[in-house]
């Protein structure tokens, strides 16, 4: 590394980073002086407002004076306060306010520069590959800006160009970080629960594949993929031949930022409607994909009038995650547990997924997360918001050992993110009211085994069923208005019909009959429920479905499986 270029680093390798700088510390050096005397000047600032009892008076100055010192110190640090900007825990109010304009409102870098790479890039002069393209960038981010064109054949455009010198820059600041990273750890007040240079690593990892557009077009793709089949996602075509590491060219998008209520309005779209799509979105990409967007800030976001109705479009696929199969049925497994008020295995839980230490004695905690997230499912679920989860875990994370992995930063970022915007739309929404249906539509059709599984855990407790829960889960997935009951009936017919359903088919005949009576006034519920609902033709055409694979073979089998149940009552 001392003898080559940085440019030959196409992964974050802090080693190999360290090694570099360590060869070079007068640069090291300098840079650290520079960042000291920025910092040092906006702390005194804020000392000398509190000396002279003038710190409310002085919020609002002292906010834009942070937002232009970490714009002034470049990428790593305005990624910095993005990450911050979406993170109303750490950091208040007034200075939130400006850390959000640090997501699409930074200033461009000159225009020559910008044509100089893609001349480079492209191997071509500009007017060769594109028509009409804007003379100045459309947009400027921290890592690169945007122009408008259309491209020969005659597609409207989006070109991304990357800044100049990312890569010197950003690898002296994670090298700065992380150095000092480790002197700061012993001093902080939050119990982190692991290394604070893991953090800062993660964070270098991250920005490395932002700056690989090559990267961030599968990532486009794949997730384009995955919502492939449906109408009210959006994703832009990227189009190879012209992209490269440092250019990206894509489909250009016509809409509006989520922000901007009074066009979205103007162009007829409903907002609740905008609204129930993220939610929606936001919830498959975690537990149906495990691939999601990281960096959902209302820069990224558009509302497009489609064909068919509202379109929600991501753009900037450069913060994207994987959630292993074992972390997405283990966060459905959390979500069971809190519902049921498990207080035990949702701490077992928390260790599985990495808020707790292997080995962490968890008897102590079981109490605490009783107390902090006892009435989280209770009667207060119509005010449940992710900001209220956040603002209560962070109450256990000074007397318990949590640590919220970086994977999980991620998560909580983008669900407090789109939260927040679902807000802007409409401030009387409540996210649990889009939410709680897609939880309870999935348990209830039960697509996968593992699913299924849940399901029955949610629904019987102590070796009881619940039938208020299985009435409730019903109510709740019938405030969908997309929700069909009769599909989900038949899905669960076909289950309860086959080998795999044989454990529930038990329960439900002793549920049926516990405590030595039969359990007609429930049943009665239940249909008072879904009547509405139901007609004869489609009832039979249910039964209908889910018999047509049911062989007589498997009949014969059934019969006997359930008489010692049936003997066994007096």
């Amino acid at each position: 590394m001392g003898r080559i270029s940085l440019s030959h680093l196409r992964q974050y390798d802090a080693a190999a980073i360290a090694r570099y700088y360590s060869l070079r510390p007068w640069r090291a050096i300098w840079r650290s002086l520079r960042i000291i005397w920025y910092f040092a000047g906006f702390i005194l600032g804020l000392k000398f407002d509190q000396w002279f009892d003038q710190s409310e008076r002085e919020k609002p100055h002292r906010a834009a004076q942070l937002r232009h010192l970490l714009t002034a110190l470049g990428p790593a640090f305005i990624k910095v306060g993005q990450a911050l900007s979406t993170r109303p825990d750490l950091i208040r109010r007034d200075f939130l306010d400006e850390l959000i304009k640090l997501q699409d409102r930074l200033p461009p870098f000159p225009n020559d520069i910008a044509f100089r790479i893609l001349r480079l890039d492209l191997d071509a002069e500009i007017d060769e590959v594109f028509d009409d393209f804007s003379p100045d960038p459309i947009a400027a981010a921290s890592l690169a800006q945007v122009y408008k064109a259309r491209l020969k054949t005659g597609e409207e455009v989006a070109i991304k160009v990357q800044r100049p010198n990312l890569l010197p820059t950003l690898t002296l600041d994670l090298y700065l970080m992380r150095w000092a990273a480790g002197w700061l750890s012993p001093w902080l007040p939050l119990n982190l629960g692991h290394d604070l240079t893991l953090i800062v690593d993660e964070f270098g990892t991250k920005l490395f594949e932002e700056i690989d557009y090559l990267n961030e077009g599968r990532n486009a793709e794949k997730f384009a993929n995955n919502f492939r089949n449906d109408p009210t996602v959006k994703v832009p075509k990227i189009y190879w031949r012209h992209c490269t590491q440092r250019v990206l060219v894509l489909e250009w998008i016509h809409g509006f930022k989520l922000t901007d209520t009074v066009s979205i309005q103007q162009a007829g779209m409903n907002s609740d409607a905008l609204i129930r799509i993220g939610v929606t979105a936001g919830l498959r990409q975690l537990l149906e994909y495990g691939f999601f967007h990281a960096d959902p800030h209302p820069g990224n976001l558009f509302a497009v009038a489609g064909d068919r109705g509202a379109q929600m479009a991501f753009i900037d696929f450069g913060m994207m995650d994987q959630l292993e199969e074992e972390a997405k049925e283990t966060l459905v497994d959390a979500v069971v547990h809190l519902i049921n008020k498990d207080y035990t295995d949702l701490a077992h839980d928390f260790v599985k997924l990495g808020f707790l230490a292997p080995g962490t004695d968890i008897y102590p905690i079981v109490p605490a997360l009783e107390s902090v997230l006892g009435d989280i499912m209770g009667e207060s679920v119509r005010d449940f918001n992710f900001k209220t989860i956040t603002d209560r875990f962070s109450e256990l994370m000074y007397d318990y050992p949590f640590r919220v992995p970086a994977k999980f930063a991620l998560i909580i970022r983008s669900l407090v993110t789109q939260e927040g915007l679902a807000l802007t739309l409409n401030p009387n929404f409540k996210i649990v009211e889009v939410a709680y249906p897609y939880v309870a539509r999935r348990l209830l059709t039960g697509e996968s085994p593992r699913l299924r599984r849940r399901l029955i855990e949610v629904l019987f407790k102590d070796g009881k069923f619940q039938w208020q829960r299985l009435e409730n889960m019903i109510a709740i997935a019938r405030s969908d208005s997309s929700f069909d009951l009769l599909p989900t009936a038949q899905l669960g017919l076909s289950y309860l019909l086959s080998d795999e359903g044989r454990y529930l088919r038990q329960q439900l005949l002793l549920a049926l009959t516990e405590d030595d009576r039969l359990h007609t006034e429930e049943v009665q519920q239940l249909w008072n429920l879904i009547k509405d609902d139901i007609q004869p033709a489609r009832i039979l055409g249910a039964a209908w479905g889910a018999l047509a694979s049911f062989s007589t073979t498997r009949a014969a089998a059934l019969i006997p499986s359930m008489m010692p149940l049936t003997n066994s009552r007096p």
